[in-house]
């Protein structure tokens, strides 16, 4: 098991630019970062991404993955296609094995045909081009617990097992169930089997029958609400998701996706040394 830092995690020290990220990610004890598309300028130009490689492995550190958005369930399907195919270029120009990729957020003004059933036919065909293509490139493609709609585990797995390619899997978000209201140790017990990368998050939870508890703080899918924290400050029981993939046999990349209210690089600090502990302990 590697530990990375997600560019997302700097959160304002962003605007500090790219190198930045990766010098604190060495100095902090990271074995690599995570590339979030559009948390530096040029993160989807492929000379770009050299330059970042080599600036990496000057400090020791490995690019882990790149994470971009999409909506699948809008749009030219073709176009889609040839952006997403372009971005496994990227991916493979910063050295990393392993793409995310969004798939949408939901469907809009439709009454009707707007279950997860009729998302997944508009879906899994560009999903499955796109790793088609990634997989000549070296690089592996996934989908994430993410966005609300595409969220909890039944949903990815149907996902997955549509797209039906040994090319394309999970990551696997051990915080994220917990905006569709799903228990995260139960959910990363589903999903640890597809498990091609991991984003490690925790949040704070309060039930949506109390007064809203004020800034920082959203609404789950069911109207409760999250906070994000520090790993393992949080109600997430980060320990035991961390547990249960790695009696699985997972031994790739964990990313340290913080997004609470406290000092991002502390958060980053703090995070990563309860993901190595957490990890050891099992």
């Amino acid at each position: 098991m590697k530990i990375c830092a997600s560019t997302y995690s700097f959160g304002g020290y962003r605007s500090r630019g790219i190198g930045f990220m990766i010098e604190k990610a060495a100095e902090l004890g990271f074995d690599g970062i995570e590339i979030v598309e559009g948390t530096f300028d040029g993160s989807d130009d492929v000379k770009v991404a050299e330059q970042v490689r080599r600036e990496c492995e000057s400090k020791g550190l490995a690019v882990a993955s790149l994470c971009t958005g999409a909506d699948l369930l809008y749009g030219d399907p073709e176009e889609q296609a040839r952006r997403l195919c372009a971005l496994a270029d990227v991916t493979a120009a910063y050295g990393a094995s392993v793409m995310r990729h969004a798939v949408g957020y939901g469907f809009r003004g439709e009454k009707t045909h707007r279950s997860y059933d009729d998302a997944i036919k508009k879906i899994a065909p560009v999903c499955l081009e796109v790793t088609k293509y990634a997989a000549g490139v070296g690089v592996v493609t996934c989908t994430e617990n993410h966005g609300f709609f595409s969220q909890d585990s039944a949903r990815v797995e149907r996902l997955i097992n549509a797209v039906g390619h040994d090319n394309f899997g999970a990551l696997v978000d051990i915080g994220n169930f917990m905006c569709a209201d799903e228990d995260p140790n139960v959910a990363v017990g589903v999903m640890a089997g597809y498990a091609r990368h991991v984003h490690a998050k925790d949040f704070y939870l309060k039930s949506g029958n109390e007064i809203d508890p004020g800034a920082g703080w959203f609404r789950t899918r069911a109207g409760n609400y999250l906070k994000g924290t520090i790993i393992g400050h949080g109600d997430a029981r980060a320990a035991q998701s961390l547990g249960i993939l790695k009696r699985s046999g997972y031994d790739g990349w964990i990313s340290v996706e913080f997004e609470g209210m406290e000092d991002n690089l502390t958060g980053l600090d703090l995070g990563r040394k309860n993901v190595e502990r957490f990890w050891g302990t099992f």
